[in-house]
């Protein structure tokens, strides 16, 4: 049809197998506008562990070098998590970086939300020097003394929260994996706190830690039944509590 056509390049792009979509990684352009404006520092910033129902989120900020941004780094839930070591090890040698939790205790009393935005307005506290400028995932802007743009879908597009993601993701990981070692029975080194079938049926036999946060809804169900059983006699599994809580100071 006329005006429908296009020309053809010189070489025909290589074509993907049928049901593969191309995904571009997280680019440096915001950034590097930034820097030829003369703003520097400039960081990016995002959080794991917002929708798990047990252990802390976890939040990174990361300022990259950008004579040396390690290749490959990608939104952290795209990479596997063997990727992602080796890209934790990359960032954390050639780049500034922060992380900050947000304890299951903070969480039960401002709100998983609040908690994540103060655990990442404390990251960025926490890096060697105050940025000027800073990306974060998400919406919501932070509470932080220089300029932050939220970016929804920032971890996919923005190289510097892809790293942030990535330290954030890998640390919370470790974190919980040392968990379960206190732990026995939850699995928490295979599914980090999160809501799948192995952690329900292991919180309905042996009843909520510590590190569960108490007002996510399958908690309070494994609390109530436990509390009944206690009240009606019936043999159960004691509440674990345990003096390893994660917590972070005020």
């Amino acid at each position: 049809m006329p005006g429908m056509s296009r020309e053809k390049s010189g070489k025909d792009p290589a074509k993907l197998p049928n049901g593969v979509i191309a995904v571009a990684l997280p680019s440096f352009r915001r950034e590097r506008a930034l820097i030829k404006r003369g703003v520097w520092p400039v960081a990016g910033c995002d959080e794991a562990g917002r929708g798990p129902l047990a252990g802390p989120v976890v939040a990174a900020a990361v300022v990259l070098d950008p004579k040396r941004i390690p290749k490959g780094i990608d939104d952290s839930k795209r990479l596997t998590p063997e990727r992602r070591e080796e890209l934790f090890e990359e960032i954390c040698l050639t780049a500034s970086f922060a992380v900050a939790f947000g304890s299951p205790a903070r969480i039960d009393r401002d709100n998983i939300l609040r908690a994540s935005l103060w655990a990442l307005a404390r990251a960025v506290h926490a890096l060697p020097e105050m940025p000027k400028h800073v990306f974060v995932d998400g919406r919501d802007p932070l509470d932080i003394p220089c300029d932050c743009e939220a970016i929804i879908g920032g971890d996919g597009l923005v190289v510097s929260i892809a790293a942030a993601s990535i330290i954030a993701k890998v640390t919370r990981d470790r974190l919980m994996c040392a968990l379960a070692q206190d732990c026995p029975g939850y699995g928490f080194e295979s599914h980090k706190g999160y809501s799948v079938p192995e952690h329900l049926e292991a919180l309905d036999r042996l009843g909520p830690t510590v590190h569960h946060r108490r007002f996510f809804a399958p908690v309070v169900t494994a609390r109530e039944q436990h509390q009944a059983a206690i009240i009606e006699g019936r043999p159960l599994a004691i509440e674990t509590q345990l003096s390893v809580e994660i917590a972070t100071p005020d």
